[in-house]
């Protein structure tokens, strides 16, 4: 017990790193707000969305791209500063150490997309109609979104846009299938197949039960859908840097 309470503030202790480090700076605030805002409105300028359909999608992307935007980069910045030696030398343990990294980001992005939320629901006739879902869907899509980000920073390497190159790869598939630009029921039949591969599909599903719309997936298959991947997700990280620890030892 009392190694395991010393791993919990390991995780603790690196996750405000993290975030004192490389997540409350300007440019990466900025970009996770206004990137996603502009990339749903974009999409959605030729498209007669109504404001239940619009404020999900762009609350989902927003919690997507902040929670996953940084966790890919901290280990290859940990590299290229000659800290990363220092930090897997420490008593932390590596599960401690993804801990922190993924609490980080979970608490990164849920924490900074809750600003485009309030704009929207200040701005808009848009109201929260389910809150449980809402929370439910938020949480859990904040965890797995930097889950993944974390995934994707295994690769051995100490140039970030190697990494960004992967995760850019990754996450924009991810959204084209995930409903929130077209309705599932208006998607090809092969995007209804995908659709369930993606985590955002879930979150984006929860928010838009929450704002009073029907779920696609069913509200108890979307909360266990995304702690399943959520979970795949952390074993995957915690496999795949075990393996680039032991190759570049």
């Amino acid at each position: 017990m009392a190694e395991f309470l010393r791993q919990v503030r390991c995780a603790w202790v690196i996750a405000k790193k993290n975030a004192r480090v490389y997540y409350l700076k300007g440019p990466v605030v900025t970009f996770g707000i206004v990137f996603p805002l502009f990339f749903y409105l974009s999409f959605a300028a030729g498209h007669d969305a109504p404001v239940s359909v619009m404020v999900p999608g762009i609350a989902a992307m927003a919690l997507f791209f902040t929670a996953s935007a940084v966790g890919p980069l901290v280990t290859p910045w940990e590299r290229q500063a000659r800290t990363f030696e220092r930090l897997i030398t420490s008593p932390a343990s590596l599960s401690a150490i993804l801990a922190g990294d993924i609490g980080a980001g979970a608490a990164f992005g849920a924490a900074l997309a809750l600003l485009p939320l309030g704009a929207a629901l200040m701005l808009t006739t848009a109201q929260v109609s389910a809150p449980l879902p809402l929370v439910a869907g938020w949480l859990l899509g904040a965890i797995a979104f930097s889950s993944l980000g974390v995934l994707m920073a295994a690769p051995a390497t100490d140039t970030p846009s190697q990494v960004m190159m992967l995760s850019n790869l990754v996450r924009l598939p991810l959204i084209f299938v995930s409903g929130v630009f077209v309705p599932h029921a208006q998607m090809p039949p092969w995007g209804q197949w995908l659709s369930p591969l993606s985590p955002l599909s879930y979150c984006a599903d929860l928010i838009r039960v929450g704002f009073g719309g029907a779920s696609y997936f069913g509200v108890a298959t979307d909360v266990l859908a995304l702690a399943g991947i959520s979970t795949a997700f952390a074993v995957a990280a915690h496999f795949f840097h075990r393996r680039t620890r032991s190759r570049l030892a």
